[in-house]
């Protein structure tokens, strides 16, 4: 059994992850495979994230992908019953990043320049410009 101690450095050390909020992802395993959206949320704790991609017919809208359905029934006579799609949270390993300069599936390294600490492009070698993410909550 973990002493206290042992559990409080546990729940400080989270893990460095290599995507970011706002980061276009492709799913390379899953229901999904192959699908492009992008990262909505993301939990270090639990090494998930929540992914969305663009709806072309509501803007306001995204889909969720690794959507699980609910089933709502009706609680009134005038209401009808729906299935809702509810996001569901994926690994981490399961997400690719998406190159912007060759727009193909990534690695991501991290590298110093001068004093900072940076990602960049396995693929390409170029850094990845975080301050040009399009961040969309």
């Amino acid at each position: 059994m973990p002493t206290k101690a042992e559990l409080k450095r546990k729940a400080k050390s989270q893990p460095k992850l290599r995507l970011r909020q706002g980061d276009q992802v492709v799913i390379i395993a899953g229901k999904d495979k192959g699908e492009r959206g992008y990262v909505a949320k993301i939990s270090p704790v639990e090494n998930k994230a929540y992914v969305l991609k663009d709806n072309p017919e509501n803007p306001d809208a995204p889909l969720p992908l690794n959507a699980v359905i609910k089933h709502k029934k009706a609680k009134f006579q005038g209401e009808k019953s729906d299935r809702l799609r509810i996001p569901s949270p994926i690994h981490v390993s399961n997400l690719m990043l998406i190159d912007p300069e060759t727009d193909q599936p990534t690695r991501v390294g991290k590298r110093r320049e001068g004093d900072k600490l940076v990602r960049y492009s396995k693929k390409s070698g170029k850094t990845l410009n975080d301050q040009s993410l399009i961040n969309k909550d």
